[in-house]
This record gives structure tokens, C-alpha cells and sequence, in this order.
């Protein structure tokens, strides 16, 4: 009878421990189990524009990454690219709301550069998408690699040209002061080598469809024997073709240009364009989010320079 005792007190013990181990173990689970810290992320882009299908796109990658990566998103930006205070005031803006990171496509690269130096002066994580400024301030940048896209787009303009007939090309380019612009420019400069002579005219549209379209007028009014246009954004390109199928220009004059929005497609088909550099901006903005989560993550990050097929 005593040892029945002694085994029925020792099976208590032992049951009383198990208990203890079993929810020690489902402790460590539920803690194992625990929701990973939702990170907040604001990104203010050049422009919040639906009729534009590059900003549309990366905006639409941005915020898959964020669903994926169970981070907190806000897009914050401008109807036009143009409007860099306006931008500015929205980094400002953004700074007070104390995100753990913001991921910005800098529509000036001087003009934002104080700005953005504030924003890493609070202790946020700074991404830069598309664009950059004059100031090594970012923890990670993700962009198309605007100069060597510049550079095959400057090749294939100076293979379509004859240098006996002493050739015209004007550039519709964007936003003046914007780094993409500006590394396109200087692509296609030495991608047309020998041929750079060549360039008449650069004329800044400001990201706008309608001056872009004005400015492809200007420019075949003061050279009719023009040869080729270049233009350097979606803007530019969509309103020198419109420009172009309106004065029945299609097929005398060439034009090349960036972005594949439909309805560039559309008159790349029809004959109006004559070849358009094809960038990956949904890549972008996913990637830009994931690399802001990983910087917030202690992880290692390097900057990442999406090339051109061709």
C-alpha cells in the first residue's frame, strides 16, 4: 500500500512537470509565432499621375513589396513632376510622421538634396527609387541605369543616321536638373560618338504631355529638315509622337524614345516610333520596398542598377 502511495506520488510530480515543460514549449511557440514588426514606409515619387504608366507601374510594385513583406505603405506625391517645392514640402511632411523608412524619387538632384539629408538627420532609413541627388545620403538606391540606357538609345539614333547629308537631332528631354535627364542626355552624347555634332537642340518639356507637344512643333518650325527626335521620359516620347502623327511627320521624321505606355506601343506599331527603350519600373518599386525592409532588418544592401535589355 506504501509503495502504491510513493508510485501515485511520484506519478503527480511527474505529471505536474510534464505540464510545465508543455507550456514552457507552447510558450516558446507562441513567442516563435510572434507577428514580425510592421515596418511603416512612406514614398513620395516624382508624380502621382494615372495617365502615366511608368509612375502607375512602380507605384503598383511598391505596394505589392509592401503586402509581401507585411510593411505599412503611403504614397504621398504631386500631380506633376515639375512641382520640386511641392515635392519638398511632402518629404517635410512625411518627416513628421516618423516612418521607420521613406522611399523617394527625388525630382531635383540639388534642389532635394537638403531635404533629404534632413529626413536621414532624424534617424529614418532613406531608399531612393529612379532618381538621385548630389549627396551620397541614401542607404540604397534602385534605378534603371539611366546612362547606359542613354547610351544604347544614342548607338541606335547614330545608326539610323548618314553623316554625308549632315544630319538633324533635336531631344525632347524631360525635367531639367532631374539626374535622370541628365545621365540620359550624357548617354546618348557618347553613344552617338562621332556623330554628337549632330544633336541641334535640347528642349525641356517638364514631364508634361501637352509642352512636350508644343515643343515638338517649335522644333520642326526651326528645323523642317529634321531627322531624328529623342525623347527621354514617357512625357516627352508620347507628346513628340503625338506631335509627329498630327503634322503627318510619320515615317519622314524618325523618333525614338523611354517607357512603353500602350499607347506607345500603339505608335511604335503604327510606325511612329521607330524603336523605345523599355524600362522595368514595377521591378523598381518592388525592389525598392524590399530593400528598405531588409536596411531595416540590420541587412546588407547595395545599390541596384536595373539594365536595358538590347
Amino acid at each position: 500500500m506504501k509503495t502504491e502511495k510513493i508510485k501515485t506520488k511520484y506519478t503527480l510530480i511527474l505529471a505536474a512537470v510534464g505540464l510545465v515543460v508543455f507550456a514552457f514549449l507552447v510558450l516558446s511557440v507562441s513567442m516563435g509565432k510572434e507577428e514580425k514588426k510592421q515596418w511603416k514606409l512612406v514614398f513620395v515619387p516624382k508624380t502621382i499621375d494615372p495617365t502615366n504608366g511608368f509612375w502607375t507601374s512602380l507605384i503598383d510594385g511598391a505596394q505589392l513589396g509592401a503586402k509581401e513583406y507585411g510593411a505599412q505603405l503611403e504614397v504621398m506625391g504631386e500631380t506633376t513632376e515639375e512641382d520640386i517645392e511641392g515635392q519638398i514640402a511632402n518629404i517635410r511632411a512625411c518627416i513628421q510622421k516618423k516612418p521607420d523608412a521613406m522611399l523617394v524619387a527625388p525630382c531635383d538632384y540639388i534642389r532635394t538634396a537638403d531635404v533629404l539629408e534632413e529626413v536621414v538627420n532624424e534617424g529614418i532609413k532613406l531608399i531612393l527609387l529612379d532618381s538621385v541627388v548630389e549627396r551620397d545620403v541614401a542607404s540604397c538606391i534602385v534605378a534603371t541605369d539611366n546612362y547606359e540606357a542613354g547610351k544604347k538609345l544614342g548607338r541606335y539614333a547614330g545608326s539610323m543616321l548618314k553623316t554625308d547629308q549632315n544630319p538633324k537631332i533635336g531631344i525632347v528631354a524631360h525635367v531639367q536638373g532631374a539626374s535622370t535627364a541628365m545621365e540620359r542626355e550624357r548617354g546618348i552624347r557618347d553613344g552617338l560618338g562621332s556623330k554628337v555634332s549632330a544633336i541641334k537642340d535640347v528642349v525641356f518639356c517638364d514631364s508634361s504631355y501637352d509642352k512636350a507637344y508644343t515643343l515638338t512643333v517649335g522644333l520642326m518650325t526651326r528645323y523642317p529638315d529634321m531627322d531624328l527626335l529623342i525623347g527621354t521620359n514617357e512625357y516627352a516620347s508620347v507628346g513628340a509622337a503625338r506631335a509627329i502623327k498630327d503634322m503627318k511627320l510619320d515615317g519622314k521624321v524618325r523618333l525614338i524614345g523611354f517607357d512603353s505606355l500602350i499607347e506607345e506601343i500603339q505608335l511604335l506599331e503604327a510606325g511612329v516610333f521607330q524603336g523605345i527603350v523599355i524600362q522595368k519600373p514595377f521591378n523598381i518599386g518592388y525592389l525598392g520596398v524590399e530593400q528598405a525592409v531588409r536596411v531595416l532588418e540590420g541587412s546588407d544592401v547595395e545599390k541596384i542598377c536595373l539594365s536595358i535589355p538590347g
